[in-house]
């Protein structure tokens, strides 16, 4: 009960010194609006039960889901195109010196600095802000895998080849299994970039979702909204990472065992 509470002071004391400061007139309200002016509109933006924030009240889970769409779809196609490419590199020198080179000087350029372009290629819809998202969590699952299958202990893969396991089962049967942690962590990194990128391209690229609510809000100096936005992304990163946690846990059990077993 003592380390329950004691999770709780920092946050109750942030926000109860934030109540304070806005409520005490030293700033303008509309400029930093008290978390109970936030939890008001987040609440009207959910539910709909008075309309102060206007052409969005109750409409959350429409935005909501409109941007988890497209995170799931970047993040899912990073995923597969990220762990195929991590593995082929890590695996084979003739693929590690035809692709690393390239993907090494791409990796370094800002996924934001592809908007224009993805606007370009895709149009104001669903397909840049998708693109974007790719580009942003597939570098982090592509890293993560390379190494993962790198770092992969020799005597595993000696000891396969001893018991006649042909290169298809070493790497099915071996390799991908002792690099998931690796590419699980990839994973976990990509799932936040996913709903950065996914933000940033609903700010310019798409009329629809929460990046969009929260740019929107801005101009109309709605920033109780912005915040309220920035909450629900945060929110929705969050259950993100614990659903990938969950798939990590059940999928790596062996590993726990594995752990217990060493103590003793």
């Amino acid at each position: 009960m003592k380390t329950r509470i004691e999770r709780f002071i920092v946050p109750v004391v942030v926000l109860l010194g934030w109540e304070l400061f806005s409520r005490s007139g030293y700033l303008p309200k509309a400029l930093l609006p008290a978390p109970s002016s936030v939890v008001h509109a987040l609440s009207d933006w959910v539910i709909g039960y008075d309309e102060t924030t206007q052409s969005y009240s109750g409409h959350w889970a429409k935005d909501a889901i409109a941007s988890a769409l497209r995170v799931f779809a970047g993040f899912a196609l990073a995923s597969l195109v990220g762990v195929a490419a991590g593995v082929a590199i890590g695996w084979s020198r003739m693929f590690e010196k035809a692709l690393e080179p390239l993907l090494q000087m791409l990796r370094p350029i800002p996924p934001v600095s592809w908007i224009p372009l993805a606007i370009i290629w895709f149009g104001i819809a669903d397909k840049p802000a998708i693109f974007l998202v790719f580009l942003g969590a597939f570098f982090p699952v592509l890293m993560n895998t390379i190494h993962g299958v790198k770092t992969v202990d020799k005597n595993l893969i000696r000891a396969g080849s001893m018991m006649g396991a042909t290169e298809r089962q070493l790497l099915t049967s071996f390799v991908l299994p002792a690099a998931l942690p690796s590419i699980f962590a990839g994973l976990r990194i990509a799932i936040g970039s996913a709903w950065m990128l996914t933000v940033t391209a609903e700010m310019v690229a798409v009329k629809s979702g929460l990046g969009y609510v929260l740019w929107d809000s801005y101009y109309f100096l709605r920033y109780d909204i912005v915040m309220a936005a920035m909450i629900s992304i945060g929110f929705l990163g969050f259950l993100s990472d614990l659903g990938i946690k969950g798939i990590m846990a059940h999928t790596l059990r062996w590993q726990a065992t594995t752990t217990v077993q060493g103590r003793f």
